[in-house]
């Protein structure tokens, strides 16, 4: 029986600045930083502070996950900024966009009212896009999902 999500693979293109972002930006901290096995990959987790069981690894495409072709294509789409890597949940969305933002991190939208909440969305160092959400208790079918 499956219980949680405990692991989730964010793809960016440097880890050093990757985890540098994830850190001094967002406020995640470091779970892992290390290489596997002599000459192996290097494996870094982030994650938030009160939830201990679900990490992000930062992970450079490339071997022994991807072949040559494959790493290429996805480096590509990383750096286009077409790639979607999640939702990160806030109490206050406006707050944390004015945060956030006073720390370089770079906003596609600021916050707008969506059926679901209030939601921010931003880009990673890598151009990997996340939204910032806020999430009402029942969702609010009066406000258009366009915003």
């Amino acid at each position: 029986m499956i219980t949680n999500l405990g692991l989730a693979t964010v793809w960016v293109l440097d880890q050093d600045s990757a985890k540098e972002f994830f850190t001094d930006k967002l406020g995640l901290e470091v779970r892992d930083d290390m290489t596997l096995g002599e000459g192996g990959m290097r494996w870094v987790t982030v994650g938030a502070k009160d939830q201990p069981e679900l990490s992000l690894a930062l992970m450079i495409p490339g071997p022994p996950t991807m072949d040559p072709d494959s790493a290429a294509q996805m480096r590509a789409l990383i750096a286009k900024g077409v790639l979607g890597a999640g939702a990160f949940n806030t109490d206050d969305c406006q707050a944390e966009y004015e945060r956030l933002s006073a720390r370089g991190v770079e906003f596609v939208h600021p916050p707008q009212k969506r059926p679901y909440g209030i939601e921010a969305i931003f880009r990673d160092d890598s151009g990997c896009w996340y939204s910032l959400t806020q999430t009402f208790d029942e969702l609010d079918e009066t406000v258009p999902w366009n915003g």
